[in-house]
């Protein structure tokens, strides 16, 4: 079952939400935006799912933003085009995300760009293929990093690895990004599913009142950390694309 542009897969208590647009490098437009978000809403009210395992469709985990829709965005905002739900997708993600009650398991199966790495940080346990690398492209586009990625990415990586990450756009290996912490380990690229998926079923046999408090546990002392992070990021973020010529800079910075 699913959308066009997300599979979803249900074994073993555990829900595998795939990203599959992959003629966009499964790039987030608003459409996979809010049928991610409705899909871990409908998780997390599950009684049957212990678990969500995110992975991406062909060769790429996710490139992120879509960024002709990004830049779209930007030219309504600048012109005043814009309404009140224009580009809601990724607020709506992210609330899922922050929301989301059970354990969150992510299978990097190839490049992870922009959300593609900043969504790891609301990522519980994160398996790498060793093919796989990431990016924080932000500073190369003219734009702030989001997702609560300027307070989650220290958090996992430490100030100085982060910081690196953020500032300068260079690629992470998929043992970097298991060196800094950011990831738990990485494995051959054809076994990542089924290692992936084995860890988040060793997981979902747990009794689901224990999975729940955990997660609270775990989570709840970074929750007002994330939400100030993400006003700070917006805002941020909001006022860089109101430049003059923003939107079309955020495609004229991208080789």
């Amino acid at each position: 079952m699913g959308v066009d542009t997300l599979r979803i897969e249900d074994r073993d208590r555990v829900r595998t939400l795939t990203f599959d647009r992959p003629r966009a490098a499964n790039a987030f437009d608003e459409a996979l935006y809010l049928a991610v978000a409705a899909a871990l809403d409908a998780a997390a009210g599950d009684a049957g799912v212990s678990v969500v395992l995110l992975t991406g469709t062909g060769g790429t985990f996710t490139a992120g933003t879509d960024l002709e829709e990004m830049a779209e965005i930007a030219r309504a905002q600048a012109g005043g085009r814009a309404t009140p739900e224009t580009g809601k997708g990724f607020a709506a993600l992210l609330d899922a995300l922050t929301a989301f009650p059970k354990p969150l398991v992510a299978a990097v199966n190839g490049a992870g760009v922009g959300l593609g790495l900043t969504l790891l940080g609301h990522c519980d346990l994160v398996i790498m293929s060793e093919r796989a690398r990431l990016l924080a492209p932000f500073t190369s586009m003219g734009v702030a990093p989001e997702a609560a990625g300027s307070y989650l990415l220290p958090l996992r990586m430490g100030h100085q690895r982060a910081a690196l990450a953020l500032f300068t756009g260079r690629w992470i290996t998929a043992e970097e990004a298991v060196e800094s912490g950011l990831a738990l380990r990485t494995c051959p690229h054809g076994e990542l599913l089924e290692t992936a998926h084995g860890l988040a079923a060793e997981i979902a046999a747990k009794p689901l009142p224990s999975l729940l408090a955990t997660k609270r546990l775990i989570t709840e002392a970074h929750r007002d950390g994330v939400r100030r992070a993400r006003e700070r990021e917006d805002a941020a973020f909001a006022e860089l694309l109101r430049r003059d010529g923003a939107a079309e800079d955020v495609l004229a910075r991208l080789d």
